[in-house]
């Protein structure tokens, strides 16, 4: 089958499988090369440092997977439309807010899984050809390929925008040997506005197009393995895992879709939790609440260190600082630090210990 006829098909087997989008890409990213290099060399990472332990493999789709020639991305929307409503989630000091993208179940096999079919799907009409699947899973550069794919453009925020989506969605890439016709990148739409920059808590945004991971709320609350920096507690509010403000403010999410995806619907009540309820999670609880999810890969003691700062946000209350006081003793040094502090925000922190 001729590459150019087989496109179409390759589209149509991907909505087939659940996938909003399909677009192809070259292998070509000279421009975002450069500007991952800078962003590296300013050290904006952090402590990420698989950022940068591939080079610029990263920016290099023929140097990870040899033999490419072409990227099938895919877009997969993940907004559910029975969670609560985020806005009044943040406006309550004393629910938890947790990012939309991990209310439901882990995406990376759902999708990976779905890939893997559309590959199959391929192999079926025009016989075995090499190719590798990826959803977060490698040195990707997910977003300037989808870009180049057609599927949005990159907006200041740095997230993937779509004129007819918004952000919220997942993407996935399926590297082929294939000489598939690429598709046309698309241009941006963001013009003049800046409400995303102007949206953050933390100030994390040091310019459009540059977001400094360091300041970053999902990266303190996922990534971040240590303390958080006392000066950005505060204005964390009650976010415990991940931040959508950058989104929730963005006007192009007006048209994003709501998922068809049953396993993105929350669970457990995570889309307006109670703080203190969850604070008052054991490991074994939380491991089992948080099988199958995207939250489970921060381990209970960073899920106990975020849920302290936002409990230190939160309203002054006798069950407040009585919870705070039933994990002064954790075995953790990390947890009790972060208790410390959030007892002296409610003037109510005991003598500092020696640890």
């Amino acid at each position: 089958m001729d590459p150019s006829d087989l496109t179409p098909s390759i589209r149509t087997w991907a909505a087939e499988l659940g996938f909003s989008a399909c677009g192809i890409a070259s292998t070509e990213l000279p421009g975002d090369e450069a500007h991952l290099i800078r962003w590296l060399q300013a050290g904006h990472q952090g402590a990420m440092g698989f950022m940068g332990r591939h080079g610029r493999k990263r920016a290099r789709p023929r140097q990870l997977v040899p033999g490419t020639r072409s990227v099938v991305v895919v877009r997969m929307d993940y907004t559910p439309d029975q969670a609560a409503d985020p806005r009044a989630v943040l406006d309550d000091p004393q629910r938890a807010f947790i990012t939309r993208y991990s209310l439901g179940r882990d995406y990376h096999k759902l999708v990976r899984r779905r890939l893997q079919k559309l590959a199959e799907r391929i192999q079926a009409a025009i016989g075995p050809f090499g190719y590798r699947a990826f959803v977060d899973s490698a040195p990707v550069l997910e977003r300037a390929l989808a870009r180049d794919a057609g599927l949005g453009w990159i907006g200041k925020n740095t997230m993937l925008l779509n004129r007819h989506a918004g952000s919220y969605f997942f993407l996935g890439e399926l590297f082929t040997d294939l000489p598939l016709p690429t598709d046309t990148p698309v241009r941006t739409h963001c013009g003049s506005c800046r409400r995303c920059l102007h949206a953050c808590p933390t100030d994390a945004f040091v310019g459009p197009y540059q977001l400094d991971a360091r300041r970053c709320i999902s990266y303190l609350t996922i990534e971040h393995p240590g303390p958080i920096p006392e000066a950005l507690r505060p204005a964390m509010g009650n976010r415990i895992f991940g931040c959508d403000d950058c989104q929730l403010v963005c006007p192009w999410n007006r048209y994003a879709h709501p998922t068809a995806e049953a396993d993105f619907q929350p669970r457990h009540g995570l889309d307006d939790a109670a703080l203190v309820a969850l604070f008052g999670w054991d490991e074994a609880t939380y491991l089992e609440r948080t099988a199958g999810s995207a939250i489970r890969r921060i381990g209970h003691e960073r899920w106990l260190r975020n849920l302290a700062v936002a409990l230190g946000n939160a309203a002054s209350t006798r069950e407040v600082v009585a919870a705070l006081g039933e994990r002064l003793d954790h075995p953790s040094a990390l947890v009790r630090e972060h208790v410390r502090w959030a007892l002296a925000r409610h003037g109510a922190a005991p003598e500092r210990t020696g640890d």
